[in-house]
């Protein structure tokens, strides 16, 4: 594929600081950009992703779907067609590991019942 066709992405992360720029093909799926993204995640940043399931890629505001590709999500810059495009990307632990975390995190709870008569 010749270089000109070739796409230039950034990450933006939480905090503020990015990942990239990377170069990706058109024919690139979301999928892939995010199994990128846990691959280079900064070891000195806490709250990591552990798998793509967690990321949430987000681009002009819309969040994207694995099975598109860069393509199809890219969204048109009339005046910047060679410019960088940044997707955000937000790490989302699933469901079910925050429920289990949070339970074992919550020391139990007696129940007490306090009542003042006067």
């Amino acid at each position: 594929m010749p270089e000109e066709d070739l796409l230039e992405l950034k990450f933006r992360l939480l905090d503020g600081s990015d990942m990239g720029p990377f170069r990706y093909s058109p024919a690139s799926t979301v999928a892939m950009l995010k199994e990128r993204i846990v691959a280079e995640w900064p070891k000195d940043k806490k709250g990591g992703p552990k798998s793509a399931n967690d990321i949430k890629l987000i681009n002009a505001g819309k969040i994207l779907e694995n099975n598109k590709t860069v393509g199809q999500c890219r969204t048109p810059f009339g005046e910047l067609p060679k410019g960088v495009i940044t997707m955000h990307a937000v790490i989302q632990m699933s469901l079910m590991k925050a429920k289990t975390e949070k339970k074992i995190d919550e020391a139990p709870k007696q129940n007490v019942c306090t009542c003042a008569i006067l």
